[in-house]
């Protein structure tokens, strides 16, 4: 079976687009792997399947992380599938339904999308926790000795998945590639979670570094950037209009007040595209 791909980047963020409004297509683990890697496929970090839209939404996307497994929310992957659609169609406004739920596209010109990530959680069933925590702005949750901890409480919110951000005088002074995949995979986070190392600059500047569940450390995080734009204001530390500084590159998080709906924008860009042979991977 050849399927016809797109390759796009949201600030180094790889991603895979697939079209698949016309049916006769239905992405599964073994595909999802095949495409991701690199030695077998284009490469990337998420692959976004675009379907018919459900639910009163212009299209839906499935969101498959390289590893083979499905997940709710991209950041990155929306603003790419948005920026194809916008460009396929000529439209400038879109609705795109997720796992996650429904979020709002709009192009924002030169080159940028605006994605409307709809409105935080941070109750602890809604990240989820593994066990109640009334204040979600700081948990207990550390790694290294009791006394003298290398990292410790961490802000913890959902923008259609789970994240926790650790907040850090400096974000390249730690090994994440070490300590990543035990924090993404600790008991307290039961669908695990995206680990954030943030550093506040001042107000309105952030850098961060990113743990991607189920796809490691990665360039950038849309959705990332949302949890720690949204938790930096929530715990004082910023306004609610910042500038999120990834590996990557910077993404623009406003949280606006009005109706606490997390807008998120940034770039997207195509590399190139091409046909793919899924027969032996059981799709």
């Amino acid at each position: 079976m050849n399927v016809q791909f797109h390759k796009m980047n949201g600030l180094g963020n790889e991603i895979v687009v697939i079209d698949a409004r016309d049916g006769g297509f239905a992405l599964d683990a073994d595909a999802a792997r095949l495409i991701g890697n690199p030695s077998t496929g284009p490469g990337c970090d998420q692959i976004m399947v675009i379907e018919p839209g459900r639910k009163g939404a212009d299209v839906w996307t499935s969101i498959w992380n390289n590893s083979g497994e499905e997940v709710e929310a991209c950041g990155n992957g929306a603003r790419c599938v948005a920026a194809y659609l916008f460009k396929q169609s000529g439209a400038t406004q879109l609705s795109m339904g997720t796992l996650g739920g429904t979020i709002v596209a709009t192009d924002a010109g030169d080159g940028n999308i605006t994605i409307d990530m709809g409105t935080p959680r941070f109750d602890w069933q809604d990240i989820p926790l593994s066990e109640e925590i009334r204040d979600t702005r700081a948990i207990e949750l550390q790694i290294g000795p009791i006394d003298d901890p290398i990292l410790h409480s961490p802000s913890v919110a959902n923008v259609g998945n789970p994240h926790a951000i650790f907040w850090v005088k400096d974000a390249d002074a730690y090994d994440l590639e070490k300590i990543g995949p035990m924090l993404e995979n600790h008991p307290i986070f039961p669908e695990r979670a995206n680990i954030s190392l943030a550093q506040v600059i001042d107000d309105k500047t952030i850098r961060t570094r990113v743990w991607e569940r189920g796809a490691g450390a990665t360039r950038a995080c849309g959705t990332a950037a949302c949890a720690i734009g949204v938790s930096a204001a929530r715990t004082g530390r910023t306004g609610r209009d910042v500038m999120v500084h990834l590996p990557g590159g910077p993404l623009r998080i406003q949280w606006r007040e009005a109706d606490d709906h997390i807008l998120m924008t940034g770039p997207a860009e195509f590399e190139f595209s091409g046909d793919i042979n899924l027969s032996g991977s059981g799709s």
